[in-house]
C-alpha cells in the first residue's frame, strides 16, 4: 500500500437530483480509489462529473498522514470535513445541512426511522468510547442491539445491528417483520490497512443465523419469497488479506 487510503460508503437516504450525462458514481469511484494518493485528490476526482447517482457520505482515512475525513457529495452540494483525532459517523442521514434540507427529504428528527436512530446511537456511542476505539469495540459497535428509540436493547431496524425480521413495526413506519437488516460487518484499523487486510463477518453482525424456511413459516405473507429467500448462518470474524502472488 503506497497510498494509504481506506474508506467506505454510507447511502445517503431519501436523495433527490440527478444528471443524466454526467459520470457514474462506480466509474468515479474506481478511478479515485485507482489513482488518488491524498484524501483531498480522492475527493477531487468524486467530485468532478458528479451525477448525483448513488449519493454517498464517504468516511475516509489516510493511515500515512493519520487523518481521517467524511465527505458528503450530494448533487448541489458537496461537504467535506477532515481532522487528526476525533471521529465521524454516517447513518443514511446527511449531516451537512444544505444537503440534508434541499437535496433529501428526510425528516431528521423522527426517531422511529431506522437512520435517525441509529445516528442518534452511533454518536452516542463515539462520545462514550473516544479515544479508546480497537477493531474489538468496532466489532461491538456493529453488533449493537440498542433501541434509540424505546431506549432498551431490543434488535431491530432502528439499531446498529438491523434486524427487520425481528421488527413487528408497531411505532415506526415501513413492513412489520420484512427480512432485511445487516448482511455483513467490516472493520479495519491502520495496522490491518498497511497490510492490505480488514477483519469482516458475513451474515448478522452479532452472530445471530437467519433461516428462511422458519422465517417463512412464521410469516407466511412473505410466501412469495419461498426458493428466492436465503438463510444466512452464523459465521466467525475473519481477516481477509489481499493476495500476496498473482493468480493466474
Amino acid at each position: 500500500m503506497i497510498a494509504g487510503l481506506v474508506g467506505s460508503e454510507t447511502t445517503i437516504g431519501g436523495f433527490h437530483g440527478f444528471k443524466e450525462k454526467a459520470v457514474p458514481e462506480f466509474v468515479r469511484m474506481r478511478r479515485a480509489t485507482q489513482d488518488a494518493s491524498t484524501i483531498e485528490e480522492w475527493c477531487r476526482i468524486m467530485e468532478k462529473g458528479n451525477n448525483g447517482g448513488y449519493a454517498n457520505a464517504w468516511l475516509l482515512g489516510d493511515v500515512n498522514r493519520n487523518e481521517i475525513a467524511r465527505l458528503e457529495l450530494g448533487l448541489k452540494y458537496v461537504h467535506l470535513e477532515k481532522k487528526r483525532d476525533g471521529f465521524f459517523v454516517s447513518s443514511n442521514v446527511a449531516e451537512d445541512v444544505r444537503i440534508l434540507r434541499l437535496e433529501t427529504d428526510i425528516e431528521d428528527t423522527d426517531i422511529r426511522l431506522s437512520g435517525v436512530a441509529r445516528r442518534v446511537r452511533w454518536k452516542e456511542l463515539m462520545r462514550q468510547y473516544a479515544g479508546k476505539i480497537d477493531l474489538e469495540l468496532a466489532k461491538n459497535f456493529e453488533a449493537d442491539h440498542y433501541d434509540s428509540y424505546y431506549k432498551k436493547d431490543l434488535p431491530s431496524n432502528r439499531s446498529l445491528c438491523a434486524h427487520g425480521d425481528l421488527d413487528d413495526r408497531m411505532n415506526a413506519p415501513g413492513v412489520p417483520f420484512s427480512p432485511g437488516g445487516t448482511c455483513d460487518a467490516k472493520v479495519v484499523d491502520s495496522k490491518l490497512a498497511k497490510e492490505m487486510a480488514f477483519s469482516a463477518r458475513w451474515g448478522s453482525a452479532c452472530g445471530t443465523a437467519f433461516d428462511a424456511d422458519s422465517f417463512l413459516a412464521e410469516h407466511p405473507q412473505f410466501d412469495w419469497m419461498k426458493g428466492l429467500l436465503k438463510s444466512r448462518p452464523s459465521q466467525p470474524w475473519t481477516v481477509f488479506r489481499a493476495a500476496k502472488k498473482r493468480l493466474d
